[in-house]
C-alpha cells in the first residue's frame, strides 16, 4: 500500500484573489505548504495545479506538480484527476492536504498515513481539534464536528455545534474540524461521482455528501496543533506575520 499527498491549488480566488502566490516571508504560500508537506514520510507529493504559472512556481521550486482541468467544482475532484493519470490503484491512500495551510506540521501528516497503514478497512480519516474560545466557536469560517463514540462523524457545521444550551462551553467540548483527508483512491472515486447533497449544498461543506450516502469519516485527534490555514486577508495577514518574526 502506498500513501500519496496531492496539493489541490487554484489560482482563482473570491476572497483572495491569486491566492497560491501569496508571498509568505519570500516564498508563495503553494510552496511553503509543499515544503511542509515533503518532510512527511510518504511515497510521493504532488501540487494539482489549474494555472500555468502556478505550475512553474512550483516546479522551479523543486517540487512536483501537474496541470490539471480548470473546470473542477472542488479540490477532491482534481485529486481524482491526479490519482487517475498517476494509476494508483484502489487500495492506495491518497492525502488531500489544501493548498492554504502553510504550517501544516508533518508529523501530522505521518499520524494520518500511519493510521491509514494500520486499519485497511478505513476509507475516508480526517482530523480534529479542540475549541477552546467562544469567538472560534462562533465563527462560521471554522467548522466544527461532532462524533459518535467509536470516532466517526455524526454531522460537520459552520454552526455551533453541539449547542450548549446552558452556556457551558467546557461542557459542550467542542471540536474544530481539520480540513486534511485521507481516503482510499477507490473511495475517493466514489466520492467524486456523487451528486451534491443537499446538506453540501447548505453549509457548503462536500464531506456532508458522504455523509448524506451514509458512507463512515474516521475523525483522528490530532496529535499536535494546528495553526489555521488561509482562508481571509486577515489569515493572510496573521500568517504573515508569523514568517517575517521568523
Amino acid at each position: 500500500m502506498n500513501v500519496h499527498v496531492v496539493i489541490p491549488a487554484r489560482l482563482a480566488s473570491t476572497r483572495l484573489p491569486r491566492k497560491p502566490l501569496a508571498d509568505l516571508g519570500g516564498k508563495p504560500m503553494i510552496v511553503r505548504v509543499a515544503e511542509q508537506v515533503s518532510q512527511a514520510h510518504v511515497s510521493d507529493v504532488i501540487v494539482a495545479v489549474d494555472n500555468e504559472e502556478v505550475l512553474g512556481v512550483v516546479e522551479q521550486a523543486g517540487y512536483q506538480a501537474m496541470l490539471t482541468a480548470q473546470t473542477h467544482p472542488s479540490g477532491s475532484d482534481r485529486v481524482m484527476e491526479v490519482a487517475r493519470r498517476c494509476t494508483w490503484v484502489d487500495d492506495d491512500v491518497v492525502i488531500n492536504v489544501q493548498g492554504d495551510e502553510p504550517l501544516v506540521p508533518p508529523e501530522v501528516i505521518n499520524y494520518v498515513a500511519t493510521y491509514m497503514r494500520e486499519h485497511p478497512s478505513v476509507q475516508l480519516a480526517t482530523l480534529c481539534e479542540s475549541i477552546c474560545g467562544e469567538d472560534d466557536f462562533k465563527d462560521p469560517n471554522i467548522v466544527k464536528v461532532v462524533c459518535d463514540k467509536n470516532r466517526n462523524a455524526l454531522y460537520f457545521s459552520r454552526a455551533q455545534i453541539p449547542y450548549p444550551r446552558e452556556d457551558l462551553l467546557d461542557d459542550a467540548k467542542p471540536q474544530r474540524h481539520i480540513g486534511i483527508y485521507a481516503f482510499r483512491v477507490g473511495a475517493l472515486r466514489d466520492f467524486v461521482s456523487m451528486t451534491n447533497s443537499q446538506l453540501e449544498r447548505i453549509e457548503k461543506l462536500e464531506q456532508l455528501r458522504w455523509l448524506e450516502e451514509g458512507r463512515q469519516i474516521k475523525v483522528l485527534t490530532s496529535p499536535m496543533p494546528i495553526p489555521g490555514g488561509i482562508d481571509t486577508p486577515a489569515d493572510l495577514a496573521r500568517v504573515q506575520k508569523y514568517f517575517q518574526a521568523g
